[in-house]
């Protein structure tokens, strides 16, 4: 038995050597309140059992001979692994320097695999568990896709890739997408990407914020009409789909096609919130790439007029994210790491705290990157999870994040497959 102390670090788990766990608060990714005085016994294949109130687990699921728990923590909190529901993987994420990050991108697509696969790895030791990759046009994801379902798969996160995103020739995302022009029909678009490995579809209707207008001023590139038939034919092949969004117009079209989630969503309307609560619409509202503009404005150039800009989008963003809580919607966690200064893994747990500084309760944010986004967003993976079932990855902390999610950054110890890695981590290359 393990007694208190400031990181704890359970034994190797094995089919025949499960591992108990004795610890004083439980949040399970799903339930709103945190659960206390709970019991988790796991072995490398996935959770037995999953007891709170003292519960302790039954002689069936421990093994030959444990009469006690390997881990006794009454101050510590156990938490699902991670869930990054938003990223880039092909891109580099950190670098601010816009000639270095365009000298990045000329890499060909075996040199920027190459470059990724070091932060897999990296992003495990932070405690995240799952990545959706939200689209490349060099296939970076769906390679890391294939590696996942290899028995001899390294120690990496799950990672499931649309490969590249669907844009128009000449319209905002050509750099990690392809185009809907290239084929006779919208069905034979899709057709296309799940030939090639797409796990879902990303759609891109409608372009990026104008920082200097402080609104986003290019027309939707995508209607709704031709929206819905992506997502049709997406859905006929058992693909959920996810659009990048951001300008009431464009979230329109979203909303009404049917998608499974909205990426961004800035200036969403009170109206559309409701509509997508109500269809179970999930929103991703990725505040880290807008928020590093406003934290560097100096070195973009910005001056006080576009820095205002950039504040009062963000002021609107996290009342809606507010608004949105409080009605319902679900919201799911993604930082879109990979954009201008969010790096991967560390730029996630900025987009966290950025969502708790807008008003969300610390236990509904960690739901947001936990158990809300596995429940919703349907990875091949089962977990983000604390329940008998699933995958046995979490985060064992004596710093507790329902105090505040910066505590996510503290020491603690991360097991992945019932396996314990060191959470130290350096953040150069993420």
């Amino acid at each position: 038995m393990i007694s208190k102390t400031a990181l704890f670090v359970p034994p190797a788990a094995s089919v025949d050597h499960p591992v108990w766990l004795h610890v004083g608060t439980l949040l399970d990714g799903m339930c709103t309140t945190p659960r206390r005085d709970a019991h988790v016994v796991y072995d490398n294949t996935g959770i037995r059992f999953v007891g709170d109130g003292g519960r302790t687990p039954p002689a069936d699921v421990l093994g030959e001979g444990q009469r006690a728990p390997d881990v006794v923590a009454p101050d510590a909190t156990l938490l699902p692994g991670l869930i990054e529901a938003h990223a880039h993987f092909f891109l580099e994420g950190g670098e601010l320097d816009f000639d270095r990050r365009a000298k990045y991108l000329k890499q060909d697509s075996a040199a920027l695999l190459a470059k990724a696969m070091p932060r897999l790895e990296k992003l495990v030791r932070l405690g995240i568990a799952g990545v959706r990759d939200a689209g490349d046009k060099d296939g970076v994801g769906l390679a890391i896709n294939a590696l996942c379902k290899r028995p001899d798969r390294p120690v990496m996160p799950y990672l499931d890739s649309p490969g590249a995103a669907i844009h128009h020739r000449g319209r905002y995302g050509s750099f990690m997408g392809g185009a809907l022009e290239d084929y006779a029909s919208p069905a034979d678009c899709v057709a296309a990407r799940i030939a090639a490995g797409a796990n879902r579809i990303k759609l891109i209707p409608t372009g990026i914020i104008n920082f200097k207008k402080g609104a986003v001023t290019s027309a939707p590139q995508m209607d709704t009409e031709e929206l819905r038939a992506l997502v049709t034919a997406a859905n006929a092949s058992g693909r959920q789909t996810f659009a990048h969004a951001s300008g009431d117009t464009g979230i329109e079209h979203v909303i009404e096609s049917g998608v499974d989630s909205v990426e961004h969503g800035f200036f969403v309307r009170d109206d559309q919130l409701e509509r997508m609560r109500d269809r179970r619409i999930a929103w991703v509202p990725t505040f880290a790439p807008v928020q590093v503009q406003l934290d560097n404005a100096a070195r973009f150039g910005w001056d006080e007029t576009v820095a205002g800009h950039l504040k009062r989008i963000l002021d609107n963003h996290a009342a809606s994210l507010a608004k949105a809580h409080a009605m319902g919607v679900l919201v799911i966690a993604g930082s879109d790491a990979g954009s201008c200064g969010v790096a991967h893994g560390l730029g996630f747990l900025f987009e966290l705290e950025l969502m708790e500084r807008a008003g969300m309760p610390a236990i509904a944010v960690i739901n947001a990157a936990t158990g809300v986004s596995s429940a919703r967003l349907g990875y091949r993976e089962n977990f983000g999870r604390i329940e008998p079932g699933c995958l046995a990855r979490f985060i064992l902390t004596t710093h507790s994040p329902l105090e505040t999610v910066k505590n996510l950054r503290e020491p603690r110890t991360v097991v992945f497959d019932g396996i314990a890695h060191s959470s130290s981590v350096d953040p150069a290359g993420l």
